[in-house]
């Protein structure tokens, strides 16, 4: 078994170094050290030497964020039997799934001897010493008014409930009952993402703020993880928020912000789908194979008169049989009532492209009498009355549609904003066309 010492000796080298040496241990003594936090830790992972009240980690996906709140929260349960934690998520469920019992929650990386005794029906996690520890909802604000803490660690401050100031308050509930100890302190973990809550901790004076990209945390992330996400998101503006931990600016003028998708993005939706009215696939048709994208968004009526965003189907510089063959997959696999295809660049072709994939399209052809803006301006309309819901973080579509100017200009990524036009396709002829008799149905 490996010394203390040998641990301190390890911590002493430059940080590459004791990569190195960490490399050539055996397996046993890797595990000997495993529990040693400091050898493993990147810098972004460990608290401010600085005092310090509160720590906000804001950082990308993978970063090992989890991680870090864990072992903050473990060090001071095991230092200070008198310390008082709370632990909030966005919901009970979350806390316990992914603070409690995840793979890097509480009682996965304590040490055998100083394991928590975890209590369910109470919400509690106690060590041995006698800290003790109690989770929350933030969507519950009111849960955590009457309690007091020494210390408290909010993970995915930003995925909180926005909702009526669901996030804010539960927060002012948290630091107003941080009063016992002679040192309150609160950590949060977070991506980021342009909700106020986040904005407002920023802007803060007193802030400890550590994080990073992504990759930081390679060594800990498979192979194939970092080469799918960077297939997915690297030269996106959502890229940088997801990987690179940014936080994004909207850009003014634009007729949706980040901020406004955040607050219609619907989380849970693709786990508890309503029942859909209409489902229907909006098309922008690439004016050339030479470097267009074709849209592909696929759109949803649920029956409480809100529309859904279920899927970015769109693909970059395809050919004519390709993209109808797109087409005609998110049709049949989304059991559309209707492709809303563009007919500006060659209707008659743009019909027989279709047909030629799949002669059963139910197609109907649109011509574009405004500008793309002009068009956009009632669907962004809808975002802002809460009308409108993404199940999912398209990160493509949410930049293009980002940069869709109320004066009538692009400024978004690529030449042309072919996904956000056929979502516009799309929701215009699910909330804004001519009303049909829906009928109902079941995914």
């Amino acid at each position: 078994m490996i010394r203390s010492d040998r641990a301190e000796a390890l911590l002493g080298l430059e940080p590459e170094q004791r990569r190195e040496e960490l490399r050539l241990l055996s397996h046993a003594e890797r595990a000997a050290l495993g529990r040693h936090w400091r050898l493993w830790a990147h810098p972004g992972q460990l608290p401010p030497p600085e005092a310090w009240h509160l720590w906000l980690i804001m950082a990308g996906r993978g970063f090992g964020k989890t991680r870090a709140g864990a072992e903050w929260v473990r060090a001071i349960a095991e230092a200070d039997p008198a310390a008082r934690i709370a632990l909030v998520a966005a919901s009970l469920g979350e806390a316990r799934r992914v603070m409690v019992e995840g793979e890097s929650g509480l009682l996965a990386i304590a040490s055998p001897r100083q394991r928590p005794r975890f209590e369910p029906s109470r919400r509690q996690l106690v060590w041995p010493g006698g800290a003790r520890a109690t989770f929350y909802s933030a969507a519950e604000p009111e849960s955590l008014r009457g309690p007091q803490h020494s210390h408290a660690w909010g993970d995915e401050i930003a995925k909180w409930d926005q909702s009526g100031g669901r996030a804010e308050a539960a927060w002012n509930n948290l630091l107003l009952g941080l009063r016992l100890g002679c040192d309150p302190r609160v950590a949060a973990t977070t991506t980021p993402r342009a909700v106020p809550l986040l904005r407002r901790l920023i802007a803060q004076d007193a802030i400890a703020l550590t994080g990073g990209p992504t990759a930081a945390n390679a060594d800990n992330l498979p192979t194939g993880f970092l080469d799918a996400v960077q297939r997915d998101f690297a030269g996106t503006a959502l890229g940088r928020q997801e990987l690179l931990g940014e936080l994004l600016e909207d850009v003014e003028g634009a007729l949706w912000s980040r901020s406004l998708l955040e607050r219609c993005r619907a989380e849970d939706a693709k786990d508890e789908r309503p029942a859909l009215l209409r489902v229907v696939v909006g098309v922008d048709p690439p004016a050339s194979s030479h470097g267009d994208e074709c849209g592909i968004v696929v759109a949803g009526l649920g029956a409480d008169g809100a529309a859904l965003v279920l899927a970015d189907c769109s693909l970059a510089r395809p050919s004519p049989e390709r993209w109808a063959r797109g087409v005609a997959e998110a049709a049949r696999g989304w059991n559309a009532d209707r492709v809303v295809a563009e007919a500006n660049q060659g209707g008659a072709m743009v019909a027989s492209v279709l047909r030629a994939a799949e002669f059963s399209l139910p197609l109907k052809l649109v011509h574009a009498s405004r500008g793309k803006t002009a068009r956009a301006e009632p669907v962004a309309a809808l975002y802002e009355a809460g009308r409108v819901r993404h199940t999912a973080l398209f990160a493509a579509l949410e930049d293009q549609l980002c940069g869709l100017m109320a004066g009538g200009t692009y400024e978004g990524p690529g030449r042309s904003p072919d996904r956000a036009d056929a979502l516009v396709w799309a929701l215009t002829e699910l909330m804004l066309g001519r009303r049909v008799r829906p009928r109902i149905r079941s995914l």
